[in-house]
């Protein structure tokens, strides 16, 4: 998040579920896209936790597809699942730490798609 955004919610709020904005944005994160999806539905005001539901969802609903498919590859699919697990799990911590300090943290490419969808800039 831009410091001095006029428009945007900052991460010090509280969001419309109750918790502060940085807490619900981990929590968006912590149940993969099951918790995407359901602050995506619940949060009615700060565009910081629609903005971490909506990446938390695209981004693990992505690994989800990814993983499948690598079970379906012969030989290499073993190998191929190991590192998209590694590297889901690496992608979970930072992305929650990220939420829980307050960031606005963009993964390139899906923090776009987020952001398009909520209709943010």
């Amino acid at each position: 998040m831009q410091p001095g955004s006029e428009n945007e919610s900052s991460a010090a709020d509280k969001s419309s579920t109750g918790l502060d904005a940085n807490l619900a944005g981990l929590l968006c994160y912590f149940g993969f896209f099951v918790t995407g999806i359901a602050f995506l539905v619940l949060e009615k005001k700060s565009s910081f936790v629609r903005f971490h539901a909506m990446q938390s969802t695209f981004v693990f609903i992505g690994l989800f597809v990814l993983n499948f498919v690598a079970h379906l590859i012969p030989i290499l699919g073993p190998t191929l699942h190991l590192i998209i697990r590694i590297a889901a799990i690496v992608l979970w911590v930072v992305l929650m730490v990220q939420a829980f300090r307050g960031e606005r943290y963009k993964l390139p490419l899906v923090g776009d798609m987020a952001e398009q969808q909520l209709g943010q800039s």
